[in-house]
């Protein structure tokens, strides 16, 4: 028997072994096509064949699909299986379906409709739609896309740029990755039609040295796209991989070439940013979703979903202990109940729900007695939490709350820039302080895991005094920073001190660093 066998060429399931799969199907005499994959990645390698799937596949199970059989690891149509039935795919509306690098399959799902008909309305109604439609930034701040390009529109200047920042560098997020692999087209569209908008005829796509796949596929995409999106060109520039390149201002320096630290606002890129000039600087899922929101009735249809403010639909990607990683897109307004239980299929190790972080390493850790608020911007920002890129990372009852805590500031003093005070120095002084709580707040009795940490104060402190100071540590950083960086750092360790307080001590034994 032989067919045709659809397998994913992205990252994660060529990481599991799609290459090796792909060949044997081929040793056997089947046809095969690499497309995009579903984002189902406890199912990868996934093997479609005529829309019924099978995962996870071996390469030793090979033959038994080909013949027919290996019955234990058909999961049925694909396209009907709970976890893609219910979602709500826009952004992710190709996934799974169409080869990353096909012209023809781009075009024929609607590819270039949107870019097409932004040029028949002209500029300042491709303006007021993307307002209408309520787009907010997809990256963390959630700015309203459509008022930004208005700005950049309205700038002065007789040079302008479209960047878009590709550099996905938070804990538990790979869906700019899963785009630029797999959907390449979608994000070169939208970048064209912003550009066409504000009037730029460059642009760059800024993306993180780690992602070597998604690279190749943006160059080669860009290149076989480049008569089609003319005038507009577009560039890739690969970033070493700082974390903080993934804040606007930090980019820019990057992008020219310079120290990748963070510039003083005003001015605003929109009003001085690359080069000095007017830029358009968004992310791979906001850019991506344009071309739908720029479709026949798009922007109208887009803003009926979701609830409040937040319009639209998200990309989310659940990860860590969870038995159903994956990408799961759908309107705003789901709880995290239904994304880690029914969705993500509690824990993997079996274990309760200890605390779930949303946003990325610097996202707040949620209770699970927080399970039940809405997913949009202003219901966790009221909860003092953050949406960021859409990450939600999962951990259960062993999870020691107190040494994430730590990691925060122990991750900040690595990634910050140095250009402030706040942050540079109170990630090490927030880092010194945990310590000296886990030790039971005596600094005689204390383990001492940094050199630094000979610098702390003599007198002794007990316990609650450590932790307030450690919350006015917090406050200071979370007012005084220049950037999200030590911002946000304040989120995870003040909610892991609030809902887990009993892993801060007041004795604790500390591993050393």
């Amino acid at each position: 028997m032989t067919g045709t066998a659809r397998i994913s060429d992205d990252a994660l399931a060529r990481a599991c072994g799609a290459d090796r799969v792909a060949a044997r199907f081929e040793q056997l005499g089947w046809a095969v096509e690499r497309v995009s994959s579903w984002g189902m990645h406890w199912l990868e390698p996934l093997v479609e064949v005529n829309g019924i799937g099978w995962g996870p596949v071996t390469v030793g199970r090979v033959a038994e699909i080909a013949g027919g059989g290996a019955d234990d690891l058909c999961i049925g149509p694909i396209a009907t299986h709970p976890f893609i039935a219910g979602q709500q795919r826009l952004t992710f509306a190709r996934a799974g379906r169409t080869r990353p690098l096909s012209f023809a399959d781009y075009a024929a799902t609607g590819g270039w409709e949107g870019l097409d008909r932004a040029r028949r309305i002209g500029a300042d109604q491709v303006l007021a739609e993307m307002v209408q439609s309520g787009l907010r930034g997809r990256g963390g701040a959630g700015f309203p896309a459509g008022t930004k390009w208005q700005t950049v529109a309205a700038a002065p200047g007789d040079r302008k740029y479209v960047v878009c920042n590709a550099d996905e560098g938070d804990s538990g997020t790979f869906a700019d990755r899963m785009v630029m692999e797999g959907d390449p087209f979608a994000l070169i569209e939208g970048m064209a039609i912003a550009a066409y908008a504000v009037g730029a005829q460059q642009g760059y796509v800024y993306l993180r040295s780690e992602y070597p796949d998604a690279i190749r596929k943006m160059e080669a995409a860009i290149a076989l796209a480049a008569g089609r999106i003319a005038p507009f060109r577009i560039e890739v520039r690969v970033g070493a991989g700082a974390y903080v390149c993934g804040e606007e201002t930090s980019l820019l320096n990057s992008l020219e070439g310079r120290r990748g630290e963070v510039r003083a606002k005003p001015p605003l890129p929109a009003i001085e940013g690359l080069f000095g000039c007017p830029t358009v600087v968004n992310n791979v899922l906001t850019l991506a979703a344009v071309p739908h929101v720029l479709r026949e009735g798009g922007a109208a249809a887009y803003e009926t979903l979701g609830i409040g403010r937040s319009k639209g639909t998200m990309p989310i990607q659940i990860a860590g202990n969870v038995r159903h990683g994956g990408l799961y897109e759908t309107a705003f307004g789901l709880t995290l109940r239904e994304l880690v239980h029914d969705i993500g299929g509690g824990t993997a190790s079996g274990r309760p729900v200890k605390a779930v972080q949303v946003g990325g390493p610097l996202g707040a850790y949620i209770h699970p007695d927080q399970f039940d608020i809405a997913f949009d911007y202003e219901t966790y920002a009221a909860a003092d939490a953050l949406i960021g890129h859409g990450g939600i990372v999962v951990f259960d009852d062993s999870a020691d709350m107190a040494a994430l805590a730590r990691f925060a500031m122990q991750f900040c003093a690595a990634e910050s820039c140095g250009k402030c005070t706040p942050c540079r120095i109170g990630s090490m002084r927030g880092m010194e302080t945990i310590d000296r709580i886990l030790a039971g707040g005596r600094v005689a009795d204390r383990i001492e895991t940094a050199p630094q940490m000979h610098n702390a104060r003599k007198s002794p402190r007990s316990h609650a005094e450590e932790v307030a100071l450690l919350e006015d540590l917090c406050e200071t950083m979370k007012f005084g920073s220049l950037c999200a960086l030590g911002g946000f750092t304040p989120y995870p360790v003040l909610s892991a001190l609030r809902h887990w307080p009993e892993d801060f001590g007041p004795v604790r034994e500390v591993v050393a660093a």
